[in-house]
Formats: C-alpha cells, structure tokens, sequence
C-alpha cells in the first residue's frame, strides 16, 4: 500500500512539473510572437515613402532599391520562416516535447535578431538621407548668403584688408566650384555625398569669414596702433632724457626696435592669411607697450617724489645726526652715575656708526642725482629706505634716552623701597622686644638679623659709583621678601603667645577635675617657659578640646577681638 502512495505522489509531483514546464514554453512563445510583430511595425514604409519625394537618382535610387530588397526579404522570406517555426515549436510544446521546443525557440530568438538588426538598419539610413538632405538645404542657404554678404564686405572695405584683399578673394572664389557641385551632386540624388561637400564648405566658411572679421582690426593695430605707440615711446624717451632722465636700464630702444621688426614679419603673415599667432602676439605687444608707458610714469613720479623729499630727508638727516650726538653725550655723562648693561652701553656707539652710513648712503644719492648715473625709480626706492632707518633710529634712541632718564626716578624709587623696608623692619623688631612674654626665639634672632643683613647689602650698592640699578633691584627684591616674612613670622607669634595665654586661663577651671587635662597644662606651660610657642600651643589646645570639644573656636574669637582692639 505504501510502494503505490509514493508511485500516485511522484506522478502527481510530475504532472505538475510537466504542466509548470509547459506554461513557461508557452510564455517564451507569446514573448517571441510580440517580437516578431514589432519588427513587422517598424515603419519602413512610411520613411521609404518620404524618399520617394527626393530626386530618385543616382545614390538615392540605389539606396532606395536595396533598402526595398532588404525589407522584402524580411517580410517575405524571414518572417513566414519564423511563423513556421512558432508553429512547430507550439506543438512540440503540446506534446511536452520541450527538448526540441527549446531548440526552435532559440532558433527563432536567433531570426527574429537579425531581422531586427536588418530593418534597424534601414531606419538608420533612411534617417541619414532624408536628415542630410534637409540639413544641406538649410546650411547651403545660410552659406551662400554669408558668402554674398563677405564679397561685399570684401569689395566695398577692400582697403581695411589690405595687401589681404587679393588672397582672400582667391579663397573666396573657391566656393564657387563646390557649389556647383553640391548642386550637381543634389540633382543627381547623391545626398550623402554633397552632405561631405556642406560639411567641408561649412569648416573652410567658419575660417575665411574669421579672417575677414579679424584682419581689418589686425592691421589696424599692426600698421596704425602699435606703431603711433612705439613713435610716442620714442619720442617721450627722447624727451625724457633731454630732461635729465636716466633710462639706460630700461632698454627701451632695444625692446622697440624688437617690436618694429616683429610687425614687419607679422604684416607677412596677415597677408599670408597666417593670423593666429599674429593675434595672440599682438595683444602680447599691447601688454608690453602699456607696461613701457608705466615704467616711464614711474620713473615721472619718481622724480617728483626725489624732488619733493630729498630736502626733508637731509633735514630729517641733520636733526637725528644731531639727536645721536646728543644721545651719545648723554650716555656718557649717565654713566659716571650709573652702570648700564653691557647691551645698552653699545647703543650710542652703533647708532652713531648707522648715522654715519646713513649720511654716506644719502650723500651717494645727491651725487648720483646731480649726475644722472641712477634711475629715479632706484634713487626713490634708496631715499625711501633712508627715511625708513632714520625714523628706526630715531626711535630706538629714543627708548634708549627714556631708560637713561628712569634710571634717576629707579634710584629714588628704590631709596624710598629701602626707607619703607628699614620702616617695617624697625617695627617688627620693636613688636617683638617689647611683646609680654618670656623671651624671644632663637630662630626669630635669626630671622632678624638675616633681614638686617639684607638691607645693609642695598645700602652698600647704592652707595657704589658707578650706580649698577640691576643690581640694586636684585638685593630690593630680596630684603623685601625677607623682612616681609620675618615681619609675618613676628606677627603669627606674638598672636600664638597670647592665645597659649587665653588657652591655660580658659583650661584653669579643669585643673582639680581633671587630672590629664592639669598633666597636659603642665607640659604646656613648661614649652611656654622654654620658648617653644609652638609646642606649647599644641599641647593646650589638645587639652582643653579634648575636655571641651569646640572650646579652642570661642577662645580664637576672644583673641582675634582683643588684638582688633589693641
């Protein structure tokens, strides 16, 4: 029972098979049928019919005829095959026979391509004639009227072309044959053929009417423009010079005379009709000659400049010569009080080695201008650097005079620094001495006569001569530091003596009641007596916080208020 479930499942399962096969060939079919009918709808009828309206001759009429033959070999030989094919292809289809359906359909698929191909074909040249014919119609129109309108051109303004009338009239009547030809080629039919005569005529148009556009202004500036500019050149040289210019490193002359064999040779190539470098050359020689006019504007403006400024700059020579000097003198009579640093001490002499170039610098340009030995242009820019160094000078000597005068008011600044110093410390040691408590520390002593040592090294430098400033503000910083933190120290112990004293008052009332706080007293007093503040203010503080925690906050008030007080 079982052997014949799976027999009835495996024959349903291919059954289904066959029929799934069987729809997926039919499909191919429908695919190959739609094909066939679009090849058989390409309209190759209708364009053949428009051919029909051109002149049947010739190239046309053989196009024409083989066109017809290939799209009579599709519709009649090709397409009835293919029919045939689909034929027998549905009825292998039919009797599941799809190895040798699979077969047609390809060999179908195969005819229906190149039919395809070969009506796509036809489509594409019908295209190109009909396309060729109606273009040379428009651009042979458009043509003959340019070519019409440049001999008039050519004849009524053949005196702006110059020697390039003649060549440009020969290249004129060489239109006139392909025309002919074009017409002859139309008649016959042979329009692919005169389409290569339009496309040829179009490009050597473009190029003959770019030169009947671009050689009337070319030889306006070949023989007109540039040439009046190099004679302006000339002769604004020429005149120039006559006024005391000196041109020589521009080299006009050389250039210009460059540029005028340059136009004999570019007038050759205009007539030779060769007039693309010639334009790219001419706008370079434009360039040029502008830039020539602004080197002789230049060396104009230069002049003015020399000649308004060359009197103040001497006078501004003069005046900083003078304040140099002055600067020097200074220096020195500054320093029998003052020892300056090594690096400022060398100023007066450098400034008066730069015054004196600066003078031979100057003193070169007056003769070179007397003379004419030197462009103005270089004269301006020398005598621009020359009040440029001069106003650097002077402002350097200028710092450098400021800092001779501060060093009188960093003298008394520091004598009162020191006054103030000896002031403080005067006070600190009185504080101390006269303070109520049983004696001052070794290390206060110390402290205190370090400071004293300090102040007497100020006193010494600045009583030497000459005065070294740096010198002194290096012990002022010191002794500063110094007495300010010994003063500071003082301060701190003189308050911690009075809150141990406030502590051992506050703490007196544990004594009976608390023997360890009473044992800690001791040992504070006994620090107190040996001049250990420290010690002696850890060990009552400890005793009574640990009696009366807070205690030690409410006793530092109280001393804080007392010395406000005092």
């Amino acid at each position: 029972m079982n052997y014949i479930i799976i027999a009835i499942i495996v024959l349903i399962a291919l059954l289904i098979l066959l029929f799934m096969m069987r729809r997926k060939h039919n499909n191919e079919i429908v695919r190959l049928e739609h094909d066939k009918h679009q090849i058989q709808n390409k309209p190759i009828l209708e364009e053949m019919t428009k051919v029909k309206q051109l002149n049947m001759n010739g190239q046309t009429e053989d196009m024409f005829e083989n066109w017809r033959n290939s799209w009579t070999q599709v519709m009649d030989v090709h397409m009835p095959k293919i029919d045939s094919l689909l034929f027998d292809a549905e009825e292998s289809i039919d009797r599941f026979n799809f190895k040798r359906a699979t077969s047609l359909e390809k060999e179908i698929e195969e005819r229906i391509q190149q039919s395809d191909e070969q009506m796509s074909l036809i489509l594409v040249e019908l295209e190109q004639l009909i396309g060729s014919e109606e273009k040379n119609r428009v651009e042979m129109d458009q043509l003959k009227e340019q070519y019409r309108a440049a001999r008039k051109t050519l004849l009524a303004h053949q005196h702006s072309f110059g020697a390039a009338a003649v060549p440009l009239e020969k290249k004129l009547e060489q239109f006139g044959p392909q025309f002919d030809e074009y017409d002859r080629l139309t008649e016959s039919g042979n329009y692919l053929l005169a389409r290569e005569i339009v496309i040829g005529l179009n490009q050597e148009a473009q190029f003959v009417f770019n030169l009947l556009h671009d050689i009337p202004s070319l030889l306006t500036d070949v023989q007109n423009k540039i040439p009046a500019s190099i004679h302006d050149l000339r002769n604004g040289q020429r005149e120039m010079e006559a006024h005391s210019y000196y041109l020589e490193h521009l080299e006009l002359t050389e250039q210009l005379n460059k540029l005028d064999e340059e136009l004999i040779i570019m007038k050759e190539s205009i007539i030779q009709l060769d007039i693309k470098d010639v334009m790219v050359r001419v706008e370079q020689m434009k360039d040029e000659i502008e830039a020539f006019y602004d080197m002789l504007e230049k060396e104009v403006m230069a002049k003015r400049y020399v000649d308004q400024y060359r009197q103040p700059t001497e006078m501004r020579l003069a005046e900083v010569t003078s304040i140099t000097r002055q600067t020097s003198d200074e220096a020195a009579y500054v320093q029998q009080s003052y020892r300056l640093p090594e690096n400022q001490a060398e100023i007066p002499l450098v400034c008066l080695k730069q015054i004196e170039t600066l003078q031979k610098r100057y003193d070169l340009v007056e003769q070179r201008a007397s003379e004419d030995q030197l462009a103005y242009s270089s004269l301006q820019d020398e005598l621009t650097l020359i009040a440029a160094d001069l106003e650097n000078l002077y402002e350097e000597q200028d710092r450098f005079s400021n800092s001779l005068k501060s060093l009188r008011i960093d003298e008394n600044r520091a004598r009162k620094n020191l006054d103030e110093l000896k002031q403080l410390l005067h006070e600190t040691d009185r504080m101390v001495h006269k303070a109520n408590m049983p004696g001052i520390p070794e290390e206060m002593d110390v402290r205190l006569e370090e400071a004293e040592e300090h102040i007497y090294l100020v006193m010494q430098s600045l009583q030497e001569v000459p005065l070294n400033m740096k010198l002194v503000d290096s012990y002022l910083a010191k002794a500063d530091k110094c007495i300010h933190e010994v003063h500071g120290k003082a301060k701190e112990m003189l308050e911690n003596v009075l809150l141990i004293e406030r502590i051992i008052q506050y703490g007196n009332r544990y004594r009976a009641s608390h023997p360890r706080m009473n044992q800690r007293l001791l040992e504070a007093e006994a620090a107190f007596r040996q001049l250990r503040y420290t010690k002696a203010l850890e060990e009552a503080a400890t005793a009574v916080e640990e009696v009366e925690p807070g205690a030690m906050k409410r006793i530092e008030v109280l001393v804080k208020e007392d010395a406000w007080r005092s």
